[in-house]
């Protein structure tokens, strides 16, 4: 039987959902053994305790969080590893990696398309999901020409917390409101909303907060509760599961890296900020979140509010930088994505509670902003499909 040894934490969703793939793939395909080794046993006998244990257990192969200083121990295995990345990425074994730029991106273009000008970062310092994901979305926000800003810190240890807590304090304090702040992870993001309690700063009015990973127990743990990218994490483990069985058979020789992509934003209300000055914008915009599914039209937000047709465009453009036909299909795009991945609904039926007629039409527009079908779209992020 196959002998998986596992040397990651797993009080992260991020490591649960890994897990999660790779014992399906287990399931589907082993059956393998895993066997995770207590922490504790690192501080006891260190690394070379580690690999000593691995030889003599007789693992195939090994899934870790583990450092440069001990990779060199972990070739004297010869054995596969996947290395799930931290500081950096391995040039000699397989990683477990991520878009983590793209997860940057997504976040810098969801707050814009809500308005805002000024833009946050919280993240981990020398972590390098961290910094990818700080760049994608510090790029973006050139891009569209916001203001940027930002803290990283290294990781806040119980016997830290006072002198990490401060920095972040004071940084938070000193932030102009309203902004858009894009934690690295969910735990950061919790960390935000605990010093703006304190310090009674407003989310999502002053500060409007988006997290990474989905943790539903962190994000549900705040109030308001966190908005969070979701990631492709058990796909990811599936197929890591996948390449790291062809090693293992040596019907592969090189090492590979699984790209783990954000696939969507899970919105809470922690980001149900907009930042629109005039007020007869704002009630547009609130109006279409509630009737986005129906058949409407500029005639219908004329009624609304004392603007003619052309002006209500133009002042619309000026507030959140797009047609506000461009915003209704994206906002019914997001919600048919959505929709895509958490239920299992025919197409047809799907299309119709986003407002579409058909899904001849759906499916067009659908391909033009994510550059694939909605098949496409499920069959590569559902965990369902």
């Amino acid at each position: 039987m196959t002998k998986i040894l596992i040397l990651i934490d797993y009080s992260s969703e991020f490591c649960r959902e890994l897990l999660k793939g790779i014992i399906q793939y287990s399931k589907d395909f082993g059956p393998w053994t895993f066997y995770r080794l207590p922490s504790y046993y690192k501080s006891l006998y260190g690394k070379e305790g580690i690999v000593k244990w691995a030889k003599e257990w007789g693992a195939d192969a090994i899934i870790a969080q583990w450092d440069t200083e001990g990779r060199t121990l972990l070739n004297e295995l010869n054995i596969p590893v996947i290395l799930q990345n931290y500081k950096e990425r391995s040039g000699f074994f397989s990683n477990l990696t991520g878009d983590y730029i793209g997860t940057g991106t997504m976040a810098a273009k969801f707050f814009a398309q809500k308005g805002f000008h000024h833009f946050a970062f919280y993240g981990n310092k020398d972590v390098i999901w961290s910094m990818e994901r700080r760049d994608g979305f510090k790029n973006e926000v050139e891009k569209i020409g916001g203001l940027f800003y930002s803290l990283e810190v290294e990781s806040i240890e119980e016997n830290q917390m006072e002198n990490g807590f401060s920095k972040l304090d004071e940084w938070l304090l000193s932030l102009p409101k309203p902004i858009a702040l894009f934690a690295c992870d969910d735990n950061l993001a919790l960390q935000v909303t605990e010093i703006c309690k304190i310090n009674n700063i407003n989310i999502p009015n002053e500060i409007s907060l988006l997290g990474v990973d989905n943790d539903e127990l962190i994000c549900n743990l705040s109030d308001p509760p966190i908005s969070s990218v979701v990631l492709d994490v058990q796909k990811g483990g599936y197929e890591a599961g996948r390449l790291l069985h062809q090693l293992i058979r040596k019907e592969r020789n090189e090492p590979f890296n699984i790209v783990v992509n954000p696939v969507r934003i899970e919105a809470r209300l922690s980001t149900e900020k907009y930042v629109i000055t005039n007020k007869n914008i704002m009630t547009v915009v609130k109006y279409i979140e509630k009737n986005f599914a129906s058949d409407i039209s500029i005639t219908d937000f004329t009624k609304l509010v004392p603007l003619s047709r052309r002006l209500l465009e133009i002042k619309f453009k000026e507030e959140l930088g797009t047609s506000i036909y461009q915003f209704i299909i994206n906002f019914r795009i997001e919600y048919f994505s959505n929709l895509l991945l958490t239920t299992n609904q025919p197409l047809y039926e799907l299309a119709l509670q986003c407002g579409f007629n058909d899904c001849k039409n759906i499916s067009r527009t659908f391909k033009k902003l994510k550059n694939c079908t909605p098949l496409e779209y499920k069959y590569k992020f559902s965990s369902k499909s």
